[in-house]
């Protein structure tokens, strides 16, 4: 582990969010996602400074009492940090959030649109950015500005698609300053940036190069940064260095796949909790399970999964009643009209399974629509395939995840799309997410593979997350920005 030194996190959501229990006492619950869960043993070996959004009532209630200052909080393991909580006006982080950065952003860097149809780049799109996305990010910035002053050393770590102007902002202020850009998801190919207005693309790109480091899960996304920059903003981009020049200054493109940390699945697999949840799908479970575990997100193409399933049923009579598939979705993102149109999409396309197949005792597909992660732990302990088939993902760490804890030699079944797909692949049954026919024969292939083929499988995926877990994840970044910031200085 590196020396402890001084962080400034910033992201969208924060690691805890605050409400009130039924006695009227403050209380911090736990931050939810992926991003906060592989960042959080920042806090335990570093000095971290986490900016995020506002989220609740109580959150923009401690806003108020703080004066819009850092307050002191402690980590679940003990480590104490810092937590700087902006309360945006309402409006534009609506606007921000709910009209940029997801229907937008996230739909155009996960090749979402059908073009023919949408997007419509209309005036509420533009106000968006102006009073929305701009002054959210503008926000961000200042609050890390305001921390530098304050720990002129420290260096800054942005996250994601949410704070992609933020980083132009600081650099701007402070050219010394060390920054650091994660992005989490997809980066696609040049010509589907042009969809945007060459304003907002620009302005994309333009806080993208203002960090010292800019890092992705997969070099596939590397890559696609790497033109895009050239191509759409003049960027002068060496590909074997990995090395962008823009506006004076020099940007280190990177690939580093996030992981997870084996210890903490492997001690969550083991709770009494997540027993007592196995030993009830243990006793219900079919001959042989299909688990997936997503968030109700157009990206995570559970429509065709479901399809696949149905194909692999007509195609496998044999197969009723030993086979059921176990699909646990978050719901997301729920306020917005094409995450709510998806979910339906999901409960019409397992009622069609079920509607077809089912007989008295067997229903073959199980639909849980909440936010129960025991009962996720629980599944990938049971599952005898795990399906991942993302439309594109930034990287997917289910498939990561589930593979520590599975005690059924579980076989993985993942997208080509998927980020963990360059990791993983070689130990996976590889799937293009729109061939419905390949995934229902990726299934059957699954379940009649034999069982020492399924056991190397599975332990060359476990060897491969232990050995590269988010602690060795997190440290390539502090490296990246160490080795480039003390290059950008000149």
């Amino acid at each position: 582990m590196a020396a402890r030194r001084k962080l400034i996190v910033v992201s969208n959501r924060g690691p805890v969010s605050f409400a009130r229990d039924e006695d009227g006492n403050r209380v911090a619950r736990r931050g939810g996602g992926g991003l906060v869960t592989a960042l959080r043993s920042l806090v335990a070996h570093h000095d971290v400074t986490w900016i995020a959004s506002a989220m609740t009532d109580e959150d923009r209630a401690l806003v108020v009492e703080s004066g819009g200052e850092a307050v002191e909080e402690v980590a679940r393991d003990g480590s104490p940090y810092r937590l700087r909580l902006i309360a945006h006006d309402p409006a534009a982080y609506d606007w921000y959030y709910n009209v940029v950065a997801n229907p937008t952003l996230w739909f155009l860097q996960h090749y979402l649109w059908a073009l023919a149809y949408a997007p419509d780049i209309d005036p509420g799109v533009h106000h968006a950015w102006d009073e929305g996305y701009v002054p959210v990010n503008r926000a961000f910035a200042d609050a890390a500005l305001a921390e530098l002053d304050a720990e002129p050393d420290s260096a800054v770590f942005f996250h994601d698609y949410h704070l992609y102007l933020a980083p132009r902002f600081v650099r701007v202020a402070r050219p010394d300053a060390s920054l650091g850009h994660f992005v989490h998801i997809p980066w696609p190919e040049p010509n589907l940036w042009r969809v945007l207005p060459e304003r907002i693309r620009a302005a994309v790109h333009d806080g993208l190069l203002a960090n010292d480091v800019v890092g992705f899960h997969a070099h596939r996304w590397r890559r696609s940064f790497l033109r895009s920059s050239r191509d759409l903003v003049d960027a002068e981009c060496d590909f074997d260095a990995s090395v962008c020049s823009f506006r004076g200054w020099r940007t280190f493109v990177a690939a580093r796949p996030i992981s997870v940390d084996p210890s903490e699945f492997e001690e969550l697999a083991e709770s009494d909790q997540v027993r007592r949840l196995e030993e009830d799908l243990e006793a219900r479970r079919p001959e042989f399970l299909i688990v997936r575990v997503d968030r109700t997100d157009p990206s995570k193409n559970v429509v065709r999964g479901f399809r696949a399933f149905e194909y692999y049923l007509d195609a496998n009579p044999e197969m009723h009643g030993r086979v059921g598939m176990l699909a646990l979705l978050d719901p997301s993102r729920q306020d917005i009209p094409e995450y709510a149109e998806y979910l339906g999409a999901i409960q019409r396309a397992a009622r069609a399974v079920n509607d077809r197949f089912q007989r008295e005792g067997w229903t073959p597909v199980e639909l849980r629509i909440e936010d129960d992660f025991p009962l996720s732990v629980a599944a990938y302990k049971q599952y005898d395939v795990l399906l991942v088939n993302a439309i594109y993902d930034g990287l997917n760490l289910v498939a990561k995840e589930a593979p520590l804890v599975n005690q059924r030699d579980g076989v993985l079944i993942l997208s080509e799309n998927a980020g963990a797909h360059e990791e993983l692949g070689p130990w996976a049954l590889s799937v293009n997410p729109f061939d419905i026919e390949e995934q229902a024969q990726a299934i059957h292939a699954a379940i009649e593979m034999g069982r020492d083929e399924r056991r190397a499988r599975l332990e060359a995926i476990r060897e491969h997350v232990r050995t590269h877990d988010v602690g060795a994840w997190l440290e390539t970044q502090l490296e990246d920005l160490d080795r480039w910031s003390a290059k950008a200085a000149r």
